[in-house]
């Protein structure tokens, strides 16, 4: 072999090792892209749906790549008669806690039933346009997030009209293994605390309405009519950015997914009269008051909590975000806080929320907390970290009887 021919064998040879390189890194990626339940619905189901008249309790992130559901579903001769909105609306058009009225979708004419004003859960008039209800929307994971709670009435009211609703699944962005925080006290249940679970609880929606099925945490008049439209491809380990998909804010303020990350654990800021961060580029993560400037030993105290965080101080000044936050917390005025970096995932974003919370809210004399926030934490023992009692990293939040209560309602492995 001259050295010609040498030459060519060994491109040749090189550029075989790197295409086959190649289709095994495609291959890997292509395993771990997750399929969700609406991708397997139009798949695989749409033929279930001839000659029914569908509704859908659907939002922004209820979507195949970049088309909304609605969309796609008429694009392909769906019959869909009625659009039913939680919070923040049908297509995202309002911010947390902004009542949402009935109206009509601009883009398709259909009428859209608000479940996010003075109706909460669907009237049976509501329901008399359907004869079939699929339910598609991102969870973030966390029990205070009030699709939940939605997706329980609509599931009590489907039964008392004896219409079948189908969650078309998606991933618990925090993972099928993260459960963490208090179980919800009974004296502390509402809207963002509807069922007796820990603050994260790990199950997808699918799952979580076999469980409110399962457990009769509604007043069914019948067992619903439930069908799970499975997700192909998630494993119960997976977090977000394992998964494959875009991120698609569920929700105004969680934009990215470090914010619904750490949400779980600075949402507890809602509960005070400290900023959260709404009405910045960063809810969640930018956390202050007007009335203190942070010394620099807070600062540091906070960047040894974790080392996936980087936390440094910042002036800031929320402002009305139509939309996204209409009137924030300290509108328009300067206030002193912090940012919060996210470097990486490993660690327990309640805990370390909590921990976060507590060293801020000590820092902060003139901050006050409302009973909000026992309706987030679901229990008053969040009183004991706030002392100083005990820990947020130590703290026994005996989750030991949900992880089993939760077993016979687990899809994914």
């Amino acid at each position: 072999m001259n050295r010609i021919q040498l030459t060519a064998y060994t491109i040749s040879v090189s550029f075989f090792l790197v295409t086959l390189i190649s289709c095994e890194d495609a291959s890997t990626n292509q395993k771990q892209m997750v399929r969700t339940g609406a991708e397997m619905l139009i798949e695989n189901h749409l033929d279930e749906l001839e000659g029914k008249r569908v509704g859908l309790v659907m939002n922004p992130t209820s979507r195949i790549g970049e088309t909304h559901m609605l969309d796609t579903l008429m694009a392909r001769g769906v019959n869909v008669q009625a659009l039913y909105a939680p919070e923040h609306g049908f297509r995202g058009e309002a911010g947390a806690g902004e009542k949402i009225e009935d109206g009509v979708d601009q883009q398709t004419g259909l009428p859209v039933f608000s479940l996010y004003g003075s109706t909460r859960k669907p009237t049976a008039e509501m329901l008399s346009h359907v004869d079939l209800l699929l339910f598609d929307m991102q969870d973030v994971g966390a029990r205070f997030y009030t699709y939940i709670a939605t997706l329980g009435l609509v599931m009590e009211a489907a039964s008392e009209s004896g219409i079948p609703v189908w969650v078309l699944d998606r991933p618990n962005p925090l993972g099928g293994n993260y459960v963490s925080g208090w179980i919800l006290e009974e004296e502390f249940e509402s809207f963002v605390g509807p069922y007796p679970i820990p603050i994260t609880h790990g199950l997808t929606m699918g799952e979580m309405a076999q469980m409110i099925v399962g457990e009769e945490w509604m007043q069914f008049e019948s067992t619903p009519d439930l069908n799970v439209i499975e997700m192909d491809g998630w494993q119960r380990e997976m977090i977000w950015p394992e998964t494959g998909l875009e991120w698609v804010a569920p929700s105004p303020n969680l934009a990215t997914f470090e914010q619904a990350y750490l949400y779980p654990g600075t949402v507890f800021f809602e509960g005070t009269s400290m900023s959260e961060g709404r009405g910045t580029d960063e809810p969640f993560l930018i956390l202050g008051d007007p009335e203190t400037e942070l010394p620099a030993d807070t600062i540091r105290a906070l960047n040894e909590i974790s080392d996936q965080l980087q936390i440094n101080s910042l002036t800031f000044t929320p402002r009305s975000i139509p939309g996204v936050a209409a009137t924030p917390k300290h509108m328009d005025l300067e206030s002193f806080g912090v940012q919060v970096e996210v470097l990486g995932f490993d660690f327990d974003p309640v805990r370390t929320g909590l921990e976060i919370f507590r060293v801020l809210l000590k820092a902060t004399p003139e901050a006050e907390v409302n009973n909000f926030l026992y309706n987030l934490a679901g229990s008053g023992d969040i009183d004991r970290v706030l002392s100083g009692e005990v820990s947020p990293q130590e703290i026994n939040f005996e989750t030991e009887s949900f992880m089993e209560l939760r077993k016979p309602y687990l899809i994914y492995n």
